[in-house]
């Protein structure tokens, strides 16, 4: 440290000195250093619940730190919330967009800040700078789409946009290819090298330590409310960092054994299914899922899979099609009914389908079982057994904080998934719909959840995993199918396909004419 610390804080973009942030029974942020460079890309990274989040939030002005110093570019500041920080160059895109459906790219991107002659609304003016801003820096959007007509790394470009037209120079991107193709990945890289070449500073938070290595200048690790290593992208490895973030050896590779499946036991036959706006989702699609077997559905969000899961778990009606479970005709059957058959649901969004956030996790851990035995005789819940039962999943699942007693909703989004994994899983299911089931966990959960998926797939049970993970994807399944709005676009075996395939299936493409353009080029090339 030079003497002056405040000449060497203006070396600094953002300069977080001993960071505390407290809630009730849970200390956040411990005492936390964070030191961005200016016109860097800074990855933040670590476990679900390490305090990534809750120290971004701090710089943003959501919340106010308990205790600890902000400063930008040397200068202390003092955030009293995200206009505050908005005024000081700090822009923030968050993994779930701030996006009006019905409202065109240009609309959002001034909505909040309006530019007025008069008293009246300068939208030429305002589509001009919009339009401008997308192709300095490659962020190719038409700006007078409606946001609902656009796919959604397009929509993506736009909160960044956002940030922009707002003056940031320090941006804040919170997972920011959860939602992407393999294409959009590389599309978004080359953005962010070019906000980087025009001095921008870019804190980058992620769980793909591939893509961190990737873009990275610096990294800093966080666990358990705590920094744990700071570590130039140069001078580390995925291996690495895994182990900081989690404190112990991981094993990054999934160790899938060969298996041979059994009978077809999931089929579907040409099933339609709606959306909430009465659209066809899902556009006569069939597939056959075998027992022992883990068929994975790739694809964007937004493609029909949602649908497709909730029709297959009695949550959404089947327009047309059959729906056969073991040989039975079960299409339209409701959820206890399908639950009672042994098809259990990991739902992608876990709020509204999977817990109960103001119950314990006691009761969370039983529920579609309440009514049933151990856990409820004559009509009455046994509190004992239910106890007895959570304990063990919390310990088998690691459940943090292990406290049976704790709301579910209290937990941190990862470890909230972790209750709904362990309920899941642990209910004996023959056939399991299992959608994003490692959604905003990290790598030590990941292993987990993976082995637990792997020991159902080798306990015989019929497993349909849709994730927009391609890596999980490819990793995980026997057999891939690419949903692109709402139908198939080819059916794939993983170490029969590249990356760049699949990416082209998510963007539109069937695979037959990928393979027939690969044919027709390599015949181009021999002549």
């Amino acid at each position: 440290m030079s003497s002056n610390p405040d000449l060497n804080k203006k070396d600094y973009a953002v300069f977080m000195e001993k960071i505390t942030k407290e809630f009730p029974r849970v200390l956040a942020n411990d005492k936390v250093d964070l030191k961005v460079k200016k016109g860097e890309i800074h990855a933040l990274i670590g476990e679900n619940g390490a305090g990534k989040s809750t120290l971004m939030n701090q710089l943003y002005g959501l919340y106010k730190p308990t205790s600890g110093e902000i400063y930008i570019s040397g200068e202390k500041v003092d955030i009293e919330g995200p206009k505050d920080a908005i005024k000081k160059g700090i822009g923030m895109v968050h993994q779930h967009f701030m996006l009006v459906d019905n409202l065109t790219v240009t609309e959002n991107v001034i909505l909040g800040s309006e530019e007025t002659k008069r008293g009246i609304l300068d939208i030429k003016k305002a589509r001009k700078e919009v339009k401008e801003l997308s192709e300095k820096y490659g962020l190719k959007v038409d700006v007078d789409a409606n946001i609902e007509d656009i796919p959604v790394g397009m929509q993506q470009r736009v909160e960044i946009i956002k940030t922009l037209y707002r003056g940031a120079d320090i941006l804040i991107l919170d997972e920011p290819t959860a939602v992407l193709t393999p294409q959009e990945i590389d599309e978004i890289f080359e953005i962010m090298d070019k906000l980087r070449k025009d001095g921008k500073t870019i804190i980058f938070i992620s769980h793909k330590l591939h893509e961190v290595m990737q873009i990275s200048d610096n990294i800093t690790v966080m666990r358990l409310g705590k920094v744990t290593g700071n570590v130039s992208v140069k001078e580390t490895n995925e291996k690495q960092l895994a182990n900081m973030m989690v404190g112990r050896e991981v094993v990054l590779r999934v160790d899938k054994k060969p298996k041979e499946p059994g009978d077809v036991f999931v089929k579907v036959d040409n099933l339609k299914v709606r959306d909430n706006r009465k659209l066809e989702a899902v556009r006569g699609i069939s597939f056959e899922i075998k027992k022992g077997e883990i068929l994975g559905v790739a694809g964007v969000a937004g493609n029909g899979q949602t649908e497709l899961v909730e029709a297959l778990t009695g949550l959404r009606e089947i327009e047309s099609g059959k729906y056969f479970y073991n040989g039975k005709d079960v299409s339209n059957y409701n959820v206890r009914e399908l639950r009672e058959l042994h098809i259990t649901h990991i739902p992608e969004d876990r709020f509204r389908y999977a817990m109960v956030q103001e119950y314990p996790n006691y009761y969370n851990m039983i529920m579609g079982r309440h009514f049933k035995e151990p856990f409820a005789y004559r009509g009455f819940l046994n509190h004992d057994e239910i106890y007895k039962y959570s304990e063990k999943l919390i310990k088998n699942f690691d459940v943090r904080p292990a406290d049976i007693t704790q709301n579910t909703g209290t937990l941190s989004g990862g470890n909230q998934q972790k209750v709904v994994i362990a309920r899941e899983v642990s209910a004996e299911p023959e056939f399991i719909a299992i959608a994003q089931p490692t959604r905003g966990l990290d790598v030590g959960a990941i292993e987990y959840v993976h082995n637990e998926i792997l020991n159902l797939r080798d306990n015989n049970v019929a497993v349909l995993l849709v994730s927009m993970e391609l890596e999980e994807v490819l990793s995980l399944s026997d057999r891939i199918i690419v949903m692109y709005e709402g139908q198939i676009m080819g059916e794939v075996k993983p170490d029969e396909v590249t990356v760049e395939e699949m990416g082209l299936m998510m963007a539109g493409k069937k695979l037959k004419d990928i393979k027939m353009s690969t044919e027709l080029e390599s015949h181009g090339g021999d002549k």
